[in-house]
């Protein structure tokens, strides 16, 4: 990882978010998702739908992640993370949705965050999900 401009308590923090990403989505907890995202953030899912500010986020959210664990779950993995400034980290992310037996299902997803530190907070900023496609 491309740490050189960290400390660890900002790449510990980093590190939860994509921790609290992973549990809200498994627990279909739209608020603490909600709850990780800049007011002005953009999103674009993984079917490349464009999100821009957090109502529009919050609206689409509320309709997608109730119910959408309901025959499996999902898995996030903290590939990178490039500090391009103190506050402003790119971070690259690893995801895969699984069976409730575990087991992977179709391609992971490879996320791409760039989260801003914020009143001691990292917040996602502008965030791509994109689905990986075998070689």
């Amino acid at each position: 990882m491309n740490t050189t401009t960290a400390s660890s308590a900002d790449l510990k923090a980093i590190e939860q978010v994509i921790a609290t990403l992973e549990h809200s989505q498994v627990t279909e907890d739209v608020e603490e998702f909600l709850g990780l995202f800049r007011a002005d953030a953009i999103w674009t899912t993984a079917h490349g739908k464009l999100l821009t500010g957090l109502d529009e986020i919050t609206a689409f959210t509320h309709r997608a992640l109730p119910g959408a664990m309901a025959n499996g779950s999902v898995r996030y993995e903290l590939v990178d993370v490039l500090f391009i400034r103190p506050d402003v980290a790119a971070v690259k992310a690893r995801g895969q949705y699984l069976t409730l037996d575990g087991e992977p299902t179709g391609n992971p997803t490879s996320p791409l965050y760039v989260m801003a530190k914020e009143d001691g907070r990292w917040l996602l900023t502008a965030n791509q999900n994109t689905v990986q496609l075998p070689d």
